[in-house]
């Protein structure tokens, strides 16, 4: 099912979603449902699955020289989500990035999860891989999310790159995309970054899920002008409960956010990591629950892996 059909179903109630990560290289497919296991009493209809790209070493030969080594250090996206549609019959919702994928890379992507019955991707630009300052496309792949959003869309018709392609099987994508109530770090302003969101939608984006962030009057403010400018689709609030001091630097710097001072002062007093993640606790349940009384669709948590936090919350709220 659609996320947009999700939505549509609601009957009045905010619902629960989570994104999880693929496990590191070496680990099974068993480690994915211990993560997810505690969270499935919540009924999630559907759950995320990031995408990590590779990333590059350079490993000095006996000549000296230097070598670039490939290291992918995160795979199994398409697996994971094959495997979560299976044991749990909820939807599953893959990354879909612009780094690392040529245009051809992708359409094949795409066509793999087709062949799943995987309804829904999330269309991603993507980071900079940490070799490199700023985001670089590979060569006849995708610069912005806007491009690669067009691309999926264009399959939904039946349109391959190619154009060659005999008795063309149209799939049926919901696509999701990002939404920054910050803005994006590379963005100039608020104001740009919300009229480069409109291009995705007018590309044929269904819905937006947040950036994480921890002041709602920030996100009520990017709702507010999304709609000022004309962005009607839903917009799904994307929450991290904070679990470790080192979070009050770690997060600024990574993910651009700013932390309210309340919250700040709360952690700074904590005498362990402990203490420091039932803060964290609390104060997400506080953000869900004001969330929910504006009438949210959804509430989607970065479990980042780590389920535990998160069903704390989940348990207050539904």
């Amino acid at each position: 099912m659609k996320v947009t059909e999700h939505i549509e179903n609601k009957n009045g109630n905010t619902q629960f979603s989570f994104e999880i990560l693929p496990p590191l290289k070496g680990r099974n497919i068993q480690s994915v449902f211990n993560s997810i296991d505690p969270l499935m009493e919540f009924k999630p209809p559907f759950i995320d699955v990031t995408y990590h790209r590779e990333e590059y070493v350079y490993k000095e030969m006996e000549n000296g020289l230097l070598q670039k080594k490939i290291v992918r250090k995160r795979p199994g996206t398409v697996g994971i989500c094959a495997a979560i549609q299976n044991k749990y019959k909820v939807d599953a919702i893959p990354h879909v990035l612009c780094g690392g994928f040529t245009k051809e890379d992708t359409e094949n992507f795409l066509i793999d999860l087709d062949f799943l019955g995987i309804d829904n991707v999330m269309a991603l630009r993507g980071d900079a891989v940490k070799s490199e300052v700023y985001f670089k496309p590979e060569k006849d792949g995708h610069c912005y999310a806007e491009g690669l959003v067009d691309q999926v869309i264009q399959l939904n018709k039946g349109r391959y790159l190619d154009g060659e392609t005999v008795n063309q099987s149209k799939t049926d994508f919901c696509v999701g995309v990002a939404g920054y109530p910050e803005k994006h770090m590379e963005a100039p302003s608020l104001q740009s970054d919300i009229a480069y969101l409109k291009k995705k939608i007018e590309k044929g984006a269904s819905y937006i899920v947040t950036q994480l962030f921890f002041d709602n009057a920030k996100f009520f403010e990017f709702v507010a002008a999304c709609r000022k400018n004309g962005i009607t689709v839903p917009i799904i609030p994307g929450l991290k409960p904070i679990s470790t001091k080192k979070q009050l630097t770690i997060l600024p710097h990574r993910f651009h956010v700013d932390l309210p001072e309340a919250l700040t002062k709360q952690i700074l007093k904590c005498k362990d990591n402990k203490a420091v993640r039932q803060v964290g606790v609390e104060w997400c349940i506080a953000q869900s629950k004001e969330l929910i009384k504006s009438d949210i669709p959804f509430l989607h948590y970065y479990s980042m892996g780590k389920s535990d936090n998160i069903r704390k919350i989940a348990s207050n709220l539904f």
